[in-house]
């Protein structure tokens, strides 16, 4: 086998990309032939008014190149954004792979993860209601493994024979192309009612999930059911599992449509900028393992990637962290030309019968050739792996390889047959040997056939807030199908996962109150609610609003007590620059209530103060209070601020901390709030 397993291979791939990595900072400026250039400005003319020359070879490289920068973008997950990093192997998996990357604890392998939501434009906006993708790519030494997941462990459809319908109706009509990276129209809610495998996904795609606070504050599945085989060839079926450390937490809906408007780039943002301040992007990884003679014990099919194994039943086996620790030099070169597929793996894994599964490693591949313009994609530095790679592919679309010799052929004698293949004992990849038979038919097991146990499973497991928000957004989305007949199918649909939730959609949108019942399923599943989930202030966001004459001996020991515990603070007032307080402690305003949002933080912090325009400032001050509040978010209130607080919409209560109530211990119950995030038993309508 090529190769010796490293206990360190992070410098490997950073190595690899240094030799691409070009800074141009102090540079001559060139044409692509390496031609100093004497002007940029100007194009090559006939006299300073006269027709250009044709000759002018800079203005026809530049445009030509510029003409020609756009790639086709993905036709799902086109909207992404990506980071470097490591996987750490804490626990050995010897006992159940033969996977070089998982035998030796403490050993690290580069990764790549690339996130992303499915529906929308490569231009639309973060924080739409939306699966986010969560594609790993590890860098092993023996070659690539991508385990290209999502944020939700299951999928709509059971079979990849439907994937071109799902994607055909949940993207933009194509009478109007509307609307943009949404799921809440007609032909999306037509596709659910009439394909009701979705039943359980549509569950999940209405719950919090959906609209997630962070990308390091998401878990992420690999979906499909995979196998691992050891050395022995004894396989063990598998399911993918990411946690982030910093728990599960999400948006509220209303709160995740103005940060569309307000920024696009949010989740974006949120990742580069914790990234680039040395901030905990980190997950847990482990698999949830059902031995195969097993396979048939259960009361869904494990094959069937409309269900999940639940973690009561089969528990999550960690192995292993992720850690995310630096951004991309260049979004274009490696995120956007990333080449994630299911069906790069390693000696050690590998797949199974799932319909879905099987069509995804042909689609994954297929799409490479157009968007990044042939065979070739694997040279781009992104895709390389970090092992030696030797074959008779040759050719095609900027090909950068040069392979030396007369032989591109095997078998052969000229070149005593080499490249060679490799024994199962030299690492070669040999295909699990599973025993096959049956009829070639077009169908579906049986076994695939409930669509609704889970889902009410999945409704049994939620807490009060949680069930809410589902109903909410449902009758958010399917409040926006004009179609009546849609709404009313999609009513008689879920009243087999819950009939009062059925029951008060239908009084919402307008149609007739189902009459059937939801299926009889009365268990639950704790591990799927978010409620129970780790909840830490760190590199969680707190405004500071505030004004001339503070007091600056209470804010600079609340601000210490928040930098102190990971929080990250912005100073929030009328203007950038500096702010005296009463006794001379400055600050320095990094943000304006123009250029923030009250979206755009966690919590906020009242200071107040005073302003040359006093009653503008509080008016600014009471908008943020009266919106986070609104949104269950924690409120922290300076002695200087009570004033202002008690004159807004909010009122005492879970989550408002007052300094003159909680005296010495207000920084600590602040931080307590601000880790708490959200406020579900606050009654935001008592004013």
């Amino acid at each position: 086998m090529e190769g010796d397993f490293v206990e360190n291979s992070q410098n490997r791939k950073n190595a690899q990309l240094d030799q691409f990595r070009v800074n141009n900072y102090g540079k001559k400026m060139t044409t692509n032939q390496g031609l100093r250039v004497s002007d940029d400005e100007n194009s090559l003319k006939a006299g300073v008014r006269g027709p250009t020359l044709l000759e002018d070879f800079h203005l026809r490289e530049k445009l030509t190149h510029f003409d020609h920068e756009r790639i086709p973008e993905r036709v799902v997950h086109a909207r992404g954004f990506a980071a470097h990093g490591e996987f750490e192997l804490h626990k050995s998996m010897e006992e159940f792979t033969r996977a070089g990357f998982l035998q030796k604890p403490g050993s690290k392998t580069p990764v790549f993860i690339r996130f992303s939501t499915v529906v929308g434009s490569k231009g639309s906006a973060d924080t739409v209601r939306d699966v986010r993708g969560f594609a790993i790519k590890f860098y092993t030494e023996e070659g690539n493994f991508d385990l290209v997941g999502n944020n939700i462990p299951i999928f709509f459809i059971q079979d990849a024979i439907k994937f071109p319908d799902l994607v055909h109706a949940i993207k933009p009509e194509p009478h109007n192309e509307m609307p943009q990276a949404a799921s809440a129209h007609d032909t999306f809610w037509d596709f659910v009612a009439n394909n009701q495998e979705t039943a359980h996904m549509i569950m999940w795609l209405m719950s919090d999930r959906a609209i997630p606070r962070s990308f390091r504050m998401m878990q992420g599945f690999g979906v499909h059911t995979f196998r691992l085989v050891n050395a022995a060839g004894k396989a063990t079926f598998v399911k993918f599992h990411l946690k982030p450390i910093l728990g599960v937490h999400s948006l509220v809906w209303d709160e995740a449509q103005k940060i569309s408007g307000k920024d696009p780039d949010f989740h974006r943002r949120d990742l580069w900028e914790n990234i680039e301040h040395g901030n905990v992007v980190e997950y847990e990884i482990g698999v949830q393992m059902i031995k195969e003679e097993d396979e048939f014990m259960f009361d869904f099919d494990i094959l069937d990637a409309t269900k999940i194994w639940p973690e009561e039943i089969v528990p999550v086996q960690m192995f292993g962290k992720i850690t995310l620790n630096r951004n991309v030099d260049n979004v274009f070169a490696e995120t956007e030309q990333v080449a994630m597929h299911l069906g790069n793996i390693v000696p050690g894994i590998d797949f199974t019968n799932d319909p879905l599964l099987q069509g995804r490693l042909f689609s994954y591949l297929d799409t490479q050739l157009l968007r990044l313009g042939g065979p070739n994609f694997a040279e781009i530095p992104i895709n390389r792996p970090i092992c030696p790679f030797h074959n008779n592919q040759r050719d095609g679309f900027s090909r950068q390889r040069i392979d030396v010799g007369q032989v591109s052929y095997h078998k052969n004698s000229l070149a005593r047959n080499t490249p060679s293949t490799s024994t199962w004992e030299e690492g070669g990849y040999v295909h699990y040997a599973e025993k096959v038979e049956g009829r070639i038919i077009q169908a579906r097991s049986d076994s695939f056939n409930d669509n609704f146990s889970q889902a009410r499973l999945f409704w049994n497991s939620m807490t009060s807030p949680e069930k809410r928000h589902i109903t909410d957004a449902f009758i958010f989305e399917v409040g926006k199908v004009k179609s009546v007949d849609v709404r009313q199918q999609v009513v008689d649909m879920f009243v087999n996962v819950d009939k009062g939730l059925a029951t008060e959609l239908a009084d919402a949108v307008g149609v007739n109150r189902p009459t059937g019942e939801n299926v009889d399923v009365s268990a639950s599943s704790p591990a799927l609610s978010q409620e129970r989930t780790p909840r830490y202030p760190n590199t969680l966001k707190v405004g500071v609003l505030i004004g001339e004459g503070f007091n600056g001996r209470e804010v600079k020991a609340v601000v210490k007590a928040l930098l102190n515990n990971g929080v990250t603070v912005d100073i929030v007032g009328e203007r950038l620059g500096s702010l005296t307080g009463v006794d001379g402690v400055k600050v320095v305003m990094n943000e304006t209530f123009t250029t923030t949002s009250p979206v755009l933080h966690d919590s906020f912090y009242v200071v107040g103060g005073k302003s040359a325009n006093q009653a503008k400032f509080e008016s600014d001050i009471k908008e943020f209070i009266n919106e986070t509040y609104k949104h269950f978010k924690p409120i922290g209130v300076a002695s200087t601020g009570e004033a202002i607080f008690m004159n807004s919409d909010a009122s005492p209560g879970p989550g408002v901390v007052i300094a003159s109530e909680s005296g010495a211990d207000f920084s600590n119950d602040f931080i307590q709030a601000i880790a708490q995030q959200r406020f579900w038993n606050r009654n935001i309508y008592s004013n």
